[in-house]
This record gives C-alpha cells, structure tokens and sequence, in this order.
C-alpha cells in the first residue's frame, strides 16, 4: 500500500492544476486548524481546493511541499483508519528533509469515505508542521460530533454549484453595479441561460440532452454512492423510488406518513423509520433539504409537514417525470438554494390566519428576511394572495421590509406596517451576493 500511496503523491506532482473559475466563497484559515470545505458531488470542491494550491505556488510555496489524496481514487478502496498514518509515512519517506522543517500543504479529498478519519487529521495537527485542507461530501462534516472528536481544530465551509454570479464570472459578464441598460439585457439574457442550465460546473456551455445525461449520472452517483453504498442500504430501490417521488414534488409539503405509505403502495416494505433515515442521508450528501415551518416549538414544527428542495433547480427538470413539477416551483427552488447559500436556517411560515409564506431566513446578524415566491404578479387575485400573506406575516414578525421574487415584475408596494419589494428572479440573485 505505501508504494501505491507514493506513486499517487508523484502522479500528482507532475499534472497541472485545472483551476477552473475563481469561486466567490471566502473562505479564511486559522493557524492550527484544519479547513474542511463541504458540499454535494461535482459542485467544485476539488477545483477549489487546486485554487488554493495554485494561489501557494505562486506565493512560493514548492510544489513538493504538496501533498494531495483523492480518497475517491479506486487504489485506495482499502485503506481504512489505522492505515492512514501511511500517507504521511509514504510522503516524508520521499522527502525526509522536509518533516518537522518545512511546511508541508496537506490537502486531502472526499475524506469521509474513511470511517474514523478524525483522529488521523488531528494528530497530524498536533504532531506535523503542516496545513490542512480536506473535502468532503458529508454533512456530518459540520456536526458537533466531528467538532468534539477534532477537538475544536477545524472549520468547515459550504461549497454550492455556481451561483449566479459565479455563473456569470465563468461567462466572463460583468455583473457590477450600475447596470446601464446594455448591461442589464446582457444579465438578463445570462440569467435565461442559467434557469435552463443550472449551476453545476461542469455541465455549463453542454447541449441540452448531454447535460441531462450528465445531471442524471450526478443523481445516480449521490444515489449508490453517497446513500446506498456508504449506509449499506438493503432495499436500493426503495431509496430509488423515494428519492424520485421527492425530486417530482419539489417545493411541496411532505410527511413521513404519506411517504412512507406511498413506498408501501410501490411493494416496499420500508418502515417510517427507514423513510426518516433516507430523507436525513440525502440531506447529509447536500442533495436535498428539509424545510421546516417557522414556529417557536420544536416539536410542532418536527410534527408538521415539511417542504422539500433540490440543490440545483436544473438537475431537477433532467431528472423529475415532469408531472408535477412547473415553473413556479422551479422558481421557488432556485431561489431557495440562492438562499442556503447564505444562510442554514431557513423555514417556511403560516400567519395565524393560515396564508403560507414560502422562505424566513435567520441571518448571521440575526436580523430576519422574509421572502414570497411568485411567477408572476398579473392576475390580481394571485397579487392580492401573495401581497396580504406576506404583509400578515411582516406585522406579526414586526418587519418593516418583505420581498416578493418573480420573474420579470418589478415593484415597490407599500404596506400597512413597511413596503414589499417586486424584484426579478435576476436582480434578487445579484443582490443577494453583493
């Protein structure tokens, strides 16, 4: 094993670095501890990760003082946790002079497909003179759990597909303010190309059918790989069929009941239980989230139904049946993921008149936005339903300021208790990145 180890640390050191388009995440390092940077499958975690090195080598850094493992490598399969101490063996048995002395960059890819990594990163925080940076599409990455067992040496970010923004940088438009009326059609004209292409990196500038090709490798990738093999599932089909019901009911309510007997109805012999723990995987891959109601128990907001969104509004279109899913809900996804990008704690609300409110987002600041998705603002009655739900909700939340995202209207409407803002799906995906 140590031979395979030092033949992928000098492959690596001989290819050159695709960086791709520099992302918008700021990510900060701390002296001492490690970075851990999560999110879905092919969202550009390990172009990432080759930007942070190309930005060393350009600072000085020898390329022999990194050190990268992609744990998705097939010679690898076998390594487990008391074998890991032999990358660090296999890389100073190839550059002795190096250990204790210099610093050695250490970047370690797709690292939760090693149970029991944890101790192996932290020891070499306590014991090497190294960096750390590790990947990983596992969102227990982020829990406490991994905080304890790190003893509070190590920092995760979130890494989604392109934003619009990034999405536009990769375009090569500007998409600084202001926005003069050339510009402005340009945006526009980028934004129609990202709601029919999504966010994903490698699919952006493909055709239609190989893009749909390629997101339905991404869904059947997440499906074995992610949730079947790595929890040992013994009904596949069961978390097959689930995981299609939920991608065709995007941006609608679910319980575990209704689920649980819709799988019965498929011939599944799948226990609430079993439904629950596939629903908490999927969102551990950072393929799809839960969306709880806003409400100050605990407890009745576990009990209610909850809504479900997928991480890329395009992926859905290549994948759900197309029965069930519109425009509007794709709407309502997009702008759901421009939101978790922001911020984890995101829910949806019900005044105490019973109108929905689709998104309240608790930001770092603790300030609240609250966020109604609608297509389009034409027939009055619909502008009349979404107007007085939100309005409900900004006085009972006491906000002075709510958001309506569609996709063309543009408005300020004043209300009893502060103004609404109509804004394009496009304007509202700039802003919030600014």
């Amino acid at each position: 094993m140590i031979d395979i180890i030092k033949r992928i640390i000098l492959d690596f050191q001989e290819i050159s670095l695709e960086t791709g388009v520099p992302r918008r995440l700021k990510l900060k390092t701390i002296t001492g501890k490690a970075t851990i940077c999560i999110g879905a499958r092919r969202s550009g975690k390990s172009t990432y990760l080759f930007q942070i090195m190309d930005q060393l080598l350009s600072e000085g850094v020898p390329r022999e003082n990194i050190l990268y493992v992609n744990f998705f490598d097939d010679r690898l399969h076998n390594l487990k946790q008391e074998s890991l101490g032999l990358i660090t063996e296999a890389y100073y048995s190839l550059y002795p002079e190096k250990k204790n002395i210099e610093t050695v960059y250490c970047f370690f890819d797709e690292i939760q497909t090693v149970e029991g990594w944890e101790p192996f990163v932290d020891r070499l925080l306590r014991t090497e003179k190294c960096d750390l940076y590790l990947t990983g599409s596992s969102a227990k990455m982020l829990s406490k759990e991994i905080a304890t067992q790190m003893r509070g040496r190590a920092l995760s970010w979130e890494i989604f597909p392109f934003s619009f923004r990034e999405f536009m940088d990769y375009k090569g438009i500007d998409s600084t303010s202001p926005l003069s009326s050339k510009k402005r059609h340009t945006v526009q004209k980028a934004f129609d190309e990202y709601w029919e292409t999504g966010g994903f990196p490698e699919v952006v500038g493909f055709d239609h059918h190989l893009r749909i090709k390629i997101h339905q490798e991404y869904f059947h990738a997440v499906l074995f790989r992610d949730l079947i093999e790595r929890h040992d599932v013994s009904h596949p089909k069961a978390v097959s069929d689930l995981a299609h019901r939920l991608i065709d009911n995007t941006a609608s309510l679910y319980s575990i009941n209704k689920l649980t007997s819709y799988l019965k109805s498929l011939g599944h012999n799948a226990p609430k239980s079993a439904v629950s723990d596939y629903l908490e995987w999927f969102e551990d891959a950072y393929f799809l989230f839960t969306v709880r109601i806003f409400d100050a128990s605990l407890a009745r907001s576990n009990t209610n139904p909850k809504k479900i969104y997928c991480v890329d509004h395009a992926l859905i279109t290549s994948v759900a049946s197309g029965i069930l899913i519109n425009s509007g809900h794709l709407l309502e996804n997009l702008v759901f993921t421009a939101l978790r990008r922001i911020s984890p704690d995101i829910y949806y609300a019900k005044t105490k008149s019973g109108k929905e409110v689709d998104f309240i987002v608790q930001l770092q600041d603790r300030s609240r936005m609250v966020v109604q998705v609608c297509e389009t603002m034409a027939e009055p009655q619909t502008r009349k339903r979404e107007v007085v739900a939100l309005s409900e909700l900004m006085e009972e939340l006491r906000l002075k300021s709510g958001t309506i995202v569609t996709r063309n209207d543009e408005e300020v409407i004043e209300v009893d208790h502060g103004k609404i803002e109509v804004v394009p799906a496009w304007r509202f995906l700039l802003d919030l990145c600014e």
